[in-house]
């Protein structure tokens, strides 16, 4: 298959085009087991095959993708990518440009110690039925498991000499369970298994005994849940774990900093972004507390694929430092756009982030591992003690963002009462609102390492039309300080 791609770019080559790459998926396997109370609810197993061109034209792009996988069907898909980027050059009020990269030859493998295509389905469900089995309660009204396996091998050649080999693996697992409180409200808890920076992602992650605790203490929170006192409205610290600060982070600092949507490329479906060009360098986004990275070197993440789609080496771009908003979520289309916008130099390189859901699928700017670095504010057992009058909050139930990302409501699944240092009790119903940018200048306490933890997201919607992106967010527990919370 290199052959046959490094074939059609020289094909294309010879047409006259400015760039041409070409990504070939020979294999994209996806597999999809769930339960409900014991039994099977789902089990789902999809194999394809096929590739997408790209090519630039008069300053535009072109893309053709196809399943047939011989040469002459390619010639033929990149004939189709020429004529579409022709025609879209009579309508484009700016030349595409891209920045430069260096040429690499690289195969690049995800961590994984048992390939979750080699088990098989059977010892699959088995595992899930026995987690399966410790979530159950008479006083539930339905509970389950549910993991999902992605296997893709992705070859990428350009026309300016890169040649690249990935093998992808992905696991993403869930527990839940639903039931009625005193006041006949649904609540509910889940949990998505973490990932471990420095482990791996094969099936030996749901073998883990971990897995075990985590649905003992899943079962145990819900049923502190349903005869739990509901959250008060009141200015108060609130405490967010992982789960939640990866929301947190993943809509007010991800999806604002991605560069196209703040040249308005998402304006029309997803929204825009507080953020302008003028900021960069200048605006303090938080307190001195806070550090992001857009980092696509984590070993074990879903954002961690090797080489974006423009065969980008991966990056440790620092998005924000000690509050100072520095760089965006950039690709090499994206930079030149935003520099010669903005009449100067902001952006100095691409940040290997822009990504295709499919080989179907033109690649656009998308999320790696939006990070936030540990503090030195001690474990979460000293954070808690820490706060006189605080919130714990755990687990997105629901959200809402501004149009620009410039606010948020966010709804929980759990949250702990903090009065004097120490747990209270349990609420059911717990919110929390606020302006992006105050919200982050309020956080005060950041958590050690112990606290850090990779959480994965495998649901990330953007672009028209829509593209699903599997990503990560490495964060640590944090303290913000005078937050409106209520039901």
């Amino acid at each position: 298959m290199i052959s046959q791609a490094r074939n059609v770019i020289d094909f294309l080559t010879k047409q006259g085009v400015e760039y041409a790459d070409i990504r070939i998926h020979e294999l994209d396997e996806a597999e999809h087991i769930s339960t409900m109370k014991g039994d099977v609810e789902k089990y789902e197993l999809i194999s394809q095959q096929g590739y997408g061109i790209r090519v630039l034209v008069n300053g535009a792009w072109g893309f053709a993708s196809s399943e047939v996988m011989t040469a002459q069907a390619m010639e033929q898909a990149g004939k189709q990518a020429i004529e579409k980027a022709q025609a879209a050059s009579q309508f484009i009020q700016q030349k595409i440009e891209l920045s430069d990269k260096p040429c690499v030859n690289s195969h690049y493998r995800s961590p994984c110690e048992i390939d979750p295509f080699s088990v098989s389905s059977q010892t699959k469900l088995k595992r899930l039925l026995q987690l399966d089995s410790q979530l159950g309660d008479e006083k539930f009204d339905y509970w389950g498991v549910s993991a999902s396996f992605y296997k893709r091998h992705i070859i990428y050649v350009d026309s300016e000499g890169s040649e690249i080999r990935r093998e992808l693996i992905e696991l993403d697992a869930k527990l839940y369970a639903y039931a009625t409180d005193i006041d006949g409200q649904q609540q509910k808890r889940t949990f998505v298994m973490p990932q471990y920076a420095d482990g791996t992602t094969g099936w030996e992650n749901l073998l883990n005994d971990a897995q075990i605790d985590h649905t003992q203490r899943l079962r145990s929170e819900l049923l502190s849940l349903l005869d739990a006192p509901r959250c008060q409205v009141e200015t108060c610290d609130v405490i967010l774990l992982p789960e939640m600060m990866a929301l947190q982070t993943h809509e007010t600092i991800g999806h604002a900093l991605e560069l196209d949507r703040i040249l308005g490329y998402e304006l029309s479906y997803a929204g825009g972004s507080h953020v302008d060009l003028d900021d960069f360098g200048q605006l303090q986004f938080g307190s001195h507390k806070l550090t992001a990275r857009a980092d696509g070197t984590v070993p074990n993440s879903p954002g961690s694929i090797g080489f974006d789609d423009d065969g980008v080496p991966a990056r440790n771009v620092t998005l924000i430092e000690k509050g100072l908003l520095k760089d965006a979520i950039t690709s090499r289309q994206m930079i030149m756009e935003a520099n010669a916008k903005a009449g100067r130099a902001i952006f100095s390189a691409s940040g290997a982030t822009s990504r295709a859901q499919s080989y179907s699928n033109l690649p656009i700017e998308r999320m790696n591992n939006i990070n936030i670095d540990a503090g030195q504010d001690g474990d979460l057992e000293a954070i808690i003690a820490a706060t006189k009058n605080g919130i714990l909050l755990e687990t997105p139930c629901s959200w809402s963002i501004g149009s620009n990302r410039e606010n948020f409501h966010f709804a929980t699944e759990i949250a702990w009462k903090i009065k004097d240092g120490k747990i209270a009790h349990v609420v059911r119903n717990a919110t929390y609102r606020g302006d992006s940018l105050t919200f982050w200048h309020s956080l005060d306490q950041v958590g050690d390492e112990s606290t850090w933890q990779l959480q994965p997201v495998f649901m990330c919607g953007k672009g028209q039309p829509n593209q699903i992106m599997r990503l990560g967010h490495g964060i640590p527990v944090c303290r913000f300080k005078n937050v409106q919370v209520g039901e």
